[in-house]
């Protein structure tokens, strides 16, 4: 990438005096500090839960609630995030989610017990809710062409491919130390510190020109039906499916969302415009993105547990083993967005299903004895997929909406990848919950439920891909954006 500068593109007001040229690589690179710090933090907590279990004393439903403590709080901000961003300035905004992740993820190292870990997790997320779709309009305002963006994207797929190389072998090599898995989090800080203090220098101010009015009724509800959902998934194999508990939690889930849809139809300026899922590529963008990272999601949470207590691996082994996801997103990552910037996103999306279905079959049938190079390839398939598709939803969802809903269409597409993650965890968790930890045959065993499951997600996804990039889609888009602001 050209270290081209350029002036803040019209309709972009950014505060104090002219500002200086903006160095686009730089802040490119600046802003994927919180793609960085939130898969560094994904992967390494994953690797790490085996550890916390045994720490903690807790099984499957507790360690489930280490990860979806963070996704569901994530997935319920994450809007509120995009529009404090929008009119506050997100350049102030981002500075503010890496300082609230970096005092988070202190307090994480601290926590003295489960409960307190989860609630810490919780806080966490409220900082990244002002990371990933912040950096994303920043991107876009900087990066306005269609082939420029998708380019950035590219390198944005490749970092995240970074982040997960670095996730599993770091977070392994400290639980296997003297240090422990508290410092899992400890790196978060001075990570999180340096990028404040360089965004605050390098990154230019922006907000919309007509920034969306706040919507706390909208992100209530979104709240209670996201948490009502994930309890029911997480505690349905211990309180019963049938329970009172649970049937009461899911009807209440239903609910929610019914009133969410009815009284956002009634706002002059909803958190979310439901017209804007008339879109086909929108709305298939979205889907996507939600199964996608549930299959991401469900593959750490499995994997971590399989290769730590199936098969005795130390966290280093696990995270070693982890590392060829890793390592195809750093290079692919970089290649589907130019890939992307001249063939359109079928092609990455068709790619990324096909890798998922791969990596799901080749461990359906694993057992204790399952060759190393098996759980390598299935780990390459996952990263090709991860990589084809992160990038290219965000784009799907963003191109096709008008400039000043970008923001929104961003933070939308970072929702329902929460959403996915953190149903997909808790789906995971659910195929494993009636074994105990220690019975590693039939730990194995439990796992292929969930591969089968990614199987299946792959094969949605290639679906998905053909039906929204159709000229009929392209149509529905173009209809559904028509007189927008």
């Amino acid at each position: 990438m050209s270290s081209q500068t350029l002036t803040s593109p019209p309709g972009e007001p950014v505060e104090g005096p002219p500002a200086p040229p903006v160095h686009r690589p730089l802040v490119l690179a600046l802003t994927c500090t919180g793609v960085l710090l939130v898969g560094i933090d994904m992967t390494a907590v994953n690797v790490a839960l085996p550890a916390i279990g045994r720490e903690f004393g807790t099984g499957a439903s507790g360690l489930s609630w280490t990860i979806d403590a963070y996704t569901l709080v994530l997935a319920a901000t994450l809007m509120a995030g995009s529009s404090a961003a929008d009119r506050f300035g997100r350049k102030r905004v981002f500075c503010l989610g890496l300082t609230v992740f970096a005092v988070a993820s202190a307090l994480c190292a601290l926590a003295p017990g489960l409960g307190w870990l989860v609630a810490f997790r919780a806080l966490q997320a409220v900082g990244g809710s002002m990371l990933n779709p912040v950096a994303m309009a920043i991107l876009s305002s900087i990066y306005p062409g269609r082939t420029e963006r998708a380019r950035a994207l590219g390198v944005w797929g490749g970092v995240t491919g970074l982040s997960l190389a670095v996730g599993p072998i770091v977070g392994g090599a400290l639980v296997d130390s003297p240090l422990g898995w508290r410092w899992i989090f400890l790196i978060n800080v001075p990570i999180g510190l340096l990028g404040m203090a360089l965004t605050r220098r390098f990154v230019p101010e922006s907000r919309a020109d007509r920034p969306r009015r706040f919507d706390p009724v909208g992100q209530v509800l979104i709240a209670v039906a996201l948490t009502a959902l994930t309890f029911g998934v997480i505690e349905g194999p211990h309180l019963g499916w049938a329970s009172p508990a649970v049937v009461c939690v899911f009807v209440l889930a239903v609910l929610a969302v019914a009133v969410f849809v009815a009284y956002e139809q009634r706002r002059r300026e909803p958190l979310l415009d439901l017209r804007f899922f008339r879109s086909v590529p929108f709305s298939g963008a979205n889907v996507v993105a939600m199964v996608g990272f549930a299959s991401l999601g469900s593959f750490l949470y499995l994997s971590s547990i399989y290769l730590e207590q199936a098969r005795h691996f130390s966290p280093l082994e696990t995270g070693l083993i982890l590392v060829p996801l890793a390592a195809v997103s750093v290079v692919w990552g970089p290649v589907s967005g130019h890939v992307l910037a001249r063939w359109g996103a079928r092609p990455c999306l068709v790619v990324g299903g096909v890798s998922y279905v791969v990596a799901g079959l080749l461990l359906s049938t694993v057992t204790t004895t399952t060759p190393i190079w098996l759980l390598l390839l299935a780990a390459a398939a996952m990263g090709l997929g991860n990589s084809s598709i992160s990038g290219t939803v965000t784009n799907a969802a963003v191109a096709g909406m008008p400039a000043a809903q970008a923001s929104v269409a961003a933070g939308v597409a970072a929702t329902t990848r929460q959403i996915g993650q953190t149903v997909g965890v808790a789906v995971a968790g659910v195929t494993i919950a009636h074994v105990a930890l220690d019975q590693v045959e039939q730990l194995a065993a439990s796992t292929h439920v969930g591969w089968w499951l990614i199987a299946a997600y792959g094969v949605a996804i290639v679906v998905l891909g053909v039906v929204s990039t159709t000229r009929w889609a392209r149509a529905t888009a173009r209809r559904a954006t028509s007189g927008s602001a």
